[in-house]
């Protein structure tokens, strides 16, 4: 049986009680050539440890996390589809999108997307260029007075080895006014819910019946809290050292001709 952890509430405008949702924005499925667990996996997971949702936001590949989006009602999760970019200047992770921008642009034009998507654009481990994040100078806008070309930073990434680039991250959000998201980035099971964000957003209390919508434009308005703790030095440093096997293999077998498997007199049978 399934045990959920307490909610919370907070009293917006207006005397208004509104639930807080604990949601992990950052997580990796099978779908990832770095991920190995299923959505269904995911999911069960996700309600059994207390969460109210997970963005399955997989590297370029957006339909393992649709598909999560429509099954988490019923695991009584709040369903919200991503995919984390991969720019040209580091990695972005676009919220509440329902197709993948392409890959390989420029960092702003990239976010400009996401927005016309009707996602949220969020710096994904900014200043960590060991795990393509995004560079100072790509997160700053061109001219004064210009809007920032992200609309939230994940100042808080469990799978740092140390907490440098999250204090780092969490300084440059709070000095420009950036709403800020924590998050597990688990690409392993047992990591899923390690950081998370916690979001309040208005309508009813079950996570099943809340419109991803809602979690968007909260996120956007900066309604978020961080919440969590590191993943421990051995877990993310097997998963470094196994995703980057797996992303070398796949990006040499992603280019590689076809071979059919049979030979060629039995192909025209």
């Amino acid at each position: 049986m399934r045990c959920r952890a307490a909610r919370l509430y907070v009293r917006g405008s207006y005397g208004r009680v509104m639930p807080t949702l604990r949601l992990d924005p950052h997580v990796h499925s099978d779908a990832s050539y770095d991920g190995h667990e299923p959505v269904e996996l995911i999911l069960e997971h996700a309600a059994d440890i207390g969460l109210d949702g997970v963005v399955i936001t997989d590297h370029d590949e957006i339909h393992a996390s649709l598909h999560a989006a429509d099954l988490a009602p019923s695991y009584g999760l709040v369903g919200v589809p991503g995919v984390e970019v991969s720019t040209r200047h580091g990695h972005l992770l676009a919220i509440g999108v329902t197709e993948c921008p392409k890959p390989g642009r420029g960092y702003a034009e990239t976010a400009a997307r996401v927005r016309e998507l009707g996602g949220v654009a969020v710096a994904a481990h900014p200043f960590q260029r060991s795990r393509h994040g995004v560079r100072r100078r790509h997160l700053t806008p061109d001219d004064a007075g210009d809007d920032f070309p992200v609309d939230a930073v994940e100042v808080y990434n469990s799978m740092l080895f140390t907490g440098f680039r999250n204090r780092r991250a969490r300084r440059f959000a709070r000095s420009n006014g950036l709403p800020g998201l924590g998050s597990s980035d688990a690409h392993y099971l047992m990591n899923v819910g390690r950081a998370v964000t916690e979001i309040t957003v208005p309508g009813p209390d079950a996570p099943a019946n809340v419109d991803y919508e809602a979690v968007v434009d909260a996120i956007r308005e900066g309604a978020t809290a961080v919440a969590g703790k590191r993943t421990p030095v051995r877990r993310s440093a097997a998963q470094y050292a196994k995703g980057a096997v797996r992303k070398s293999v796949f990006e040499v077998t992603s280019h590689a001709p076809f071979v059919p498997a049979y030979p060629a007199s039995m192909r025209d049978a």
